[in-house]
């Protein structure tokens, strides 16, 4: 129901039946059509301001008195407008951009009518600067910069559930629609991978059976890694890359490089994994069937170390799936387009990825968006 209002000639004219012409409040009330207590708080003001004062914050009724309550407020009116200059604006000559700023923040003491007088602004200034800075969002703006950091650290690659979960690690809840919009807003986009085509052997090659079967969930560290190798474009060459990733968490946690994709080079990125990891037992491996991983070194080393072996069958990548996609990661988000200048660049650069970016600071969808490094001392 909407809330009634009445002029001051209208509760003067009802305020006069009971005090001028006799009526009783119900009978008033019944001619002007208006409620008791309205009309009494009138009645109880006409007959104050005919003793000479006006009610605290009421609007006056009678003539006499609202003359009164204009002299009084132009009287306040020119005190405030005397008193705005002392307050450090003495010269007021200061354009009309600091002009609107000094009523903005003066405004919350004195009327901006009143100011916008003393400083010579129109209001209607002062408004279209407000509601220009309202459209300006600021938290906007930081989110959008950050977002363009945590994508260029990413080398162009995240997209907007990474770049959401980037978000979320640095204490920012996004969703990944509002990240999407950022990247939008900011022209920011994901790096697509182009396809990759599998050369199949000629004969099957396996010397350990497919043990793990696909199955990629582990339920704790050091039961199953997986391996493979990649070639990098470097100078005028290319040099090759063993990985040896953890499947619990999809950690990298043994690396190698060398100029051959032979034997040596797998041994060595076993190697570190295994020393790194404290020797763990009890322990599967699996990878393809690429001679580098079918050599008599290489399974002596197994042997060992007292690790199974578990081989993916011949010409099916999909069976060590987890090493696919972090090699297409490496290369789609991290490596240059064409490749690195040198040898020296291209190790340095890849390093960086396996022992910093990629375990620590990359939010990893498998780990519902958390690092691996993360992940893995979460389950102590």
């Amino acid at each position: 129901m909407t809330r009634r209002s009445f002029s001051t000639d209208f509760k003067l004219e009802a305020a006069g039946l009971v005090l001028d012409q006799g009526y009783s409040i119900p009978e008033a009330c019944k001619s002007m059509g208006v409620g008791p207590t309205a009309l009494r708080r009138w009645v109880e003001q006409l007959r104050s301001e005919r003793g000479g004062t006006t009610p605290p914050r009421s609007k006056a009724m009678t003539p006499e008195q609202k003359r009164i309550q204009d002299l009084e407020a132009q009287v306040r009116r020119l005190e405030r407008e005397k008193e705005i200059p002392k307050k450090g604006y003495r010269s007021l000559n200061v354009g009309l951009p600091r002009s609107i700023s000094l009523i903005e923040v003066l405004g919350e003491r004195y009327p901006r009518a009143e100011l916008c007088r003393v400083f010579g602004v129109h209001r209607s200034s002062v408004y279209d600067a407000c509601k220009r800075r309202r459209r300006i969002d600021h938290r906007r703006i930081a989110l959008r910069q950050l977002a363009t950091e945590l994508h260029l650290q990413s080398r162009g690659s995240a997209g907007a559930r990474t770049l959401s979960a980037a978000l979320r690690i640095q204490g920012v809840a996004v969703g990944r629609f509002l990240a999407g919009r950022l990247m939008k807003e900011a022209r920011l986009f994901s790096s697509q991978s182009r396809k990759h085509r599998y050369r199949r052997a000629d004969c099957e090659n396996a010397i350990a059976a497919n043990e793990l079967d696909r199955q990629f969930t582990v339920s704790g560290p050091n039961q199953v890694w997986c391996g493979d190798v990649t070639y990098i474009w470097a100078g005028n060459r290319w040099i090759y890359l063993a990985a040896v990733m953890d499947l619990y968490a999809r950690r990298i946690v043994g690396w190698a490089l060398s100029n051959r994709p032979d034997s040596q080079l797998t041994t060595r990125a076993l190697r570190v994994a295994f020393e790194s990891r404290s020797c763990p037992q009890q322990l599967m491996f699996h990878s393809d069937q690429g001679s580098h991983y079918t050599s008599i070194e290489f399974r002596q080393m197994l042997w060992r170390y007292r690790i199974k072996q578990s081989m993916s069958r011949r010409g099916n990548c999909w069976d060590n799936a987890p090493m696919e996609r972090f090699f297409r990661s490496l290369k789609t988000e991290w490596m240059p387009e064409h490749g690195y200048a040198s040898q020296g660049q291209a190790e340095a650069d890849v390093l960086r990825y396996l022992t910093d970016y990629y375990n620590h600071q990359r939010p990893h969808s498998y780990n519902g968006y958390r690092t691996p490094a993360e992940t893995e001392s979460l389950a102590g």
